[in-house]
């Protein structure tokens, strides 16, 4: 088990998407997505295994939930900077998280 203070440590902000390409050099079917956090983090970058539910045009203007203080990381031939978070459908296909209702992008989970 992890403390509360182990969970506050995850900082997770809602983001908008603001440009999303497809990745064929990945090695699983991914998205590159460009997500605004507002003035205080800017636009961070993230490689996403989102294709079965999205393309990349539906994707922009849409908010998700990404976890903000890992490192970056390596992916191919780019730089994933956040993760963007998801659940698995009944298939095992990532459907993303969102708020409900409209946030601010760079909003906290708490």
């Amino acid at each position: 088990m992890i403390t509360f203070d182990d969970f506050q440590k995850v900082d997770i902000r809602a983001g908008c998407i603001v440009r999303a390409e497809p990745f064929p050099e990945a090695r699983k079917p991914a998205i590159k997505l460009w997500i605004d956090f507002g003035a205080e983090l800017g636009e961070m970058k993230s490689s996403a295994q989102i294709t079965a539910h999205y393309s990349v045009q539906s994707l922009p203007g849409r908010m998700v939930m990404a976890v903000v203080n890992f490192p970056a990381r390596q992916i191919g031939n780019f730089m994933s900077e956040v993760l963007v978070l998801g659940v698995p459908d009944e298939d095992g296909q990532v459907v993303l998280l969102a708020p409900d209702r409209p946030v601010a992008p760079g909003a906290r989970m708490f």
